[in-house]
């Protein structure tokens, strides 16, 4: 396979897992392997487009906006220097979907997953004042900590899907890594934040 295909297949890689969409994820699969599953389809349908809107929408019209304001690339949006204004527009905007949930008296574990993604965005960014970390693979390792937590809650052996999120996981490191976008430290430092705060804090939340 020559370079310009292997790149190509990675930005579609990369593309596909968007961080933003890992929250969404996780209430899609809760929604359709687990008990809850037995919710009414309003209720359901309600709660997606609620997540949906709070943590990809606005976000993603947020981030476009400023970049066409700065006039930036898709590249120069990505330095380190660059992403203190993409955090913040996503920092507010979870933090936005949290606050409504809790108004709503929305179950703990549903608050669990948006705020396991506010606590792993509030570590990113932190680290990156003085170094970038790959925020897709948190978001992959927040999907993978939140299998292993769903897993014990409910007693369920996970280890298909566990194996399939692994495989995705390394392939969307790999493509990250094609791009120049990160290094290896980056990528699993990444995949390591995003494990360990959504496996914790969604274990948390439903205590």
């Amino acid at each position: 396979m020559d370079n310009k295909k292997l790149i190509k297949i990675a930005k579609v890689v990369s593309t596909l897992f968007m961080p933003l969409y890992a929250p969404l994820w996780v209430f899609f699969a809760l929604f359709l392997f687990s008990y809850m599953r037995m919710l009414p389809w309003g209720y359901k349908i309600f709660v997606i487009c609620l997540v949906s809107f709070f943590t990809v929408f606005i976000p993603t019209m947020g981030i476009t906006t400023f970049r066409l304001f700065k006039k930036w690339t898709h590249l120069e949006l990505s330095h380190r220097e660059h992403r203190h204004m993409p955090y913040l527009v996503t920092l507010l905007s979870y933090g936005a979907c949290l606050v409504i949930m809790t108004k709503m008296n929305m179950a703990m574990f549903f608050r669990g997953v948006v705020m396991s993604a506010l606590i792993c965005q509030i570590v990113c960014v932190v680290i990156n004042a003085w170094w970038k970390v790959s925020t897709h693979m948190v978001g992959m390792g927040g999907l993978v900590g939140a299998l292993n937590a769903f897993s014990i809650l409910f007693l369920y052996n996970p280890v298909w899907p566990f194996c399939a999120l692994l495989l995705i996981s390394g392939v969307l490191g790999t493509s990250r890594i094609v791009l120049r976008q990160h290094s290896l430290a980056q990528v699993l430092v990444g995949f390591g934040i995003g494990y360990l705060c959504t496996m914790v804090f969604i274990l948390i939340s439903w205590m």
